[in-house]
């Protein structure tokens, strides 16, 4: 009996982790299809400080949407594992590159789908090693762990780099960088989740009838989770506003994962218990991450799909070996004359700086 409740429970689990990954990626559409209505109609965007989406229904459509993501991904942790959950959360990734190429004609390159599923199996590796959390069940102990010097450090650092980033960087990048708007929600976003966890202990001492409300710790992260989650939606609501929604998702995703991984690890001290495989796993999983977001943004303008990769490699063949097309080959077939020429001449130039010669320029 008792196996067959834990194989229900899973799969109530599972569900509802898909479930999440759905409402969070769609959720990133529809802020953007709302955004889009706002910009046809003339408005102030909120890219350039605007708040004329909060008159949008779409907008508040995937408010909503995000909403009820967080709170079927909160309610899997209920049922399944959170190697499980956890490592799902990537879907919404996915799910909004592919709804993004139907609803809003973005297109991702091939070196685009590649970062992305860099990103997502880095990430995944990172929490697949990650050590379990180390267990905090009242707001005494709470704030005993943010009381900690290694977390005053962290916070005081995000704060300072978020002030910095928001007053400093964003006027002058924030409308041509994609990492300036991105990072601010990400770093904030860790401030968040504990915010969340804490208040989360508030509310099971509540229904525990503690005086949970007396307590000053209950209000600071009522307050806290307030000012962070608002901070985060304005942010996130510019990055979707300039950019490409394929490339704010996953970037979003894995910084947003970083930075929550990393405050986890510094408030519970995880990494004191971490064996030597999950410390490599945890790098390992790091490392791609970063080649994930260097292939998202570098080539993100970049024309290459698989369609082009054969006749690319053709080219790259004739050029190592070292052997052209003559003339009368060329000439033979008129229709691919003027190509055969272009590889020819481009040739030419590819042998002539190897060899130093300048008539190449």
């Amino acid at each position: 009996m008792s196996q067959t409740r834990g194989r229900y429970d899973f799969c109530i689990g599972l569900v509802l982790a898909m479930s999440s990954s759905i409402f969070i990626g769609g959720s990133f559409i529809l802020k953007k299809k709302g955004l889009l209505r706002l910009a046809r109609k003339g408005s102030m965007r909120a890219g350039q400080g605007g708040h004329a989406y909060l008159k949008e229904w779409l907008w508040w459509a995937g408010l909503l949407s995000m909403g009820a993501g967080e709170v079927a991904n909160f309610a899997a942790y209920a049922f399944a594992p959170a190697t499980l959950v956890t490592p799902l959360g990537a879907l919404s990734v996915l799910v909004s590159a592919i709804l993004s190429s139907f609803f809003l004609n973005e297109k991702l390159n091939l070196h685009g789908k590649i970062g992305c599923l860099l990103s997502i199996l880095g990430s995944t590796v990172m929490v697949i090693h990650a050590p379990q959390e180390e267990e905090v069940e009242t707001l005494n102990e709470m704030s005993h762990k943010l009381g900690d010097p290694g977390f005053v450090v962290f916070a005081t650092l995000v704060v300072i780099v978020s002030l910095i980033l928001i007053f400093v960087v964003g006027p002058r990048h924030g409308q041509t960088n994609i990492l300036v708007y991105i990072t601010i929600c990400s770093v904030i976003g860790a401030l968040s989740v504990s915010c969340v966890k804490g208040l989360g202990i508030a509310i099971k001492e509540l229904f525990a009838g503690k005086p949970v409300l007396k307590h000053p710790l209950s209000w600071i992260l009522l307050l806290s989770l307030i000012v962070c989650v608002s901070t985060q939606i304005n942010y996130l609501n510019r990055a979707l506003d300039i950019f490409n929604t394929s490339i704010v998702t996953p970037i979003y995703y894995v910084i947003f994962t970083t930075s929550v991984l990393t405050c986890s690890a510094i408030l519970f001290k995880e990494w004191q218990h971490m064996a030597a495989d999950d410390i490599i796993g945890t790098f390992s999983g790091f490392l791609t991450i970063i080649v994930g977001i260097f292939l998202l943004h570098a080539f993100k303008d970049v024309n290459f799909t698989l369609a082009n990769l054969p006749l690319s490699l053709r080219k790259d063949d004739r050029a190592a070996n070292g052997t052209l097309l003559s003339t009368y080959d060329c000439f033979n077939h008129d229709e691919e004359s003027s190509a055969c020429l272009g590889e020819i001449q481009s040739t030419e130039s590819l042998s002539a700086r190897r060899n130093g010669s300048l008539s190449a320029f």
